[in-house]
């Protein structure tokens, strides 16, 4: 009777593990599948201007309109959006060029956000900020088509330019005394 009882066991116990190792397997499985699929749908890390673009034209547009306080939450904002961009995803060429233009980049960011009250100040700090953000989108690219813009009478007759998002002239270093001196040099895509 023990020898039934105990094969009865033994059969129980095996029924029951072939039972569960093809559940076990399938969940097994089912995670295998859900992780290459979160892996595979995932977006690979990319170097991205889009935050920096974003905000440099917020700050132009708040140059063009003679908005000084403006320009400077703007000026702040380029500065975030600058430290976040993930050097490490760029490729050598991109990190030279982001290395060569990101501390400038911030330092005259930086200067446009702490002076307020000083629009001709922030402008002259706009002139350099606005050669780096040349610089980085031709490099890291943008989203988003972008014209550059010359405005010849800038600086004493010397000129200068900036970056915008339309064809149409809004001139952030004369603002409303000059809105539409400029023309469109370039379009990046």
């Amino acid at each position: 009777m023990k020898a039934i009882l105990f094969g009865i066991a033994i059969a129980a116990s095996t029924f029951t593990a072939c039972t569960e190792n093809p559940t076990q397997s399938e969940a097994n499985n089912t995670d295998t599948v859900n992780t290459n699929t979160v892996a595979t749908n995932e977006a690979p890390s990319t170097p991205s201007t889009n935050e920096v673009v974003t905000h440099y034209l917020h700050l132009k547009n708040a140059l063009a309109a003679d908005n000084s306080k403006e320009a400077a939450t703007a000026g702040k904002a380029v500065v975030e959006a600058i430290e976040k961009i993930d050097a490490a995803s760029l490729t050598i060429d991109q990190k030279k060029v982001f290395d060569d233009v990101k501390d400038d980049m911030k330092e005259h960011g930086q200067h446009i956000g702490d002076n307020a009250d000083k629009i001709e100040h922030q402008r002259e700090h706009f002139e350099m900020l606005s050669n780096g953000l040349y610089d980085l989108v031709k490099s890291l690219g943008s989203e988003q088509t972008l014209y550059k813009v010359y405005c010849p009478m800038y600086n004493d007759n010397k000129g200068a330019n900036w970056m915008s998002e339309v064809k149409e002239i809004k001139n952030p270093y004369y603002g409303n005394k000059m809105l539409t001196c400029g023309t469109v040099k370039e379009e990046i895509k």
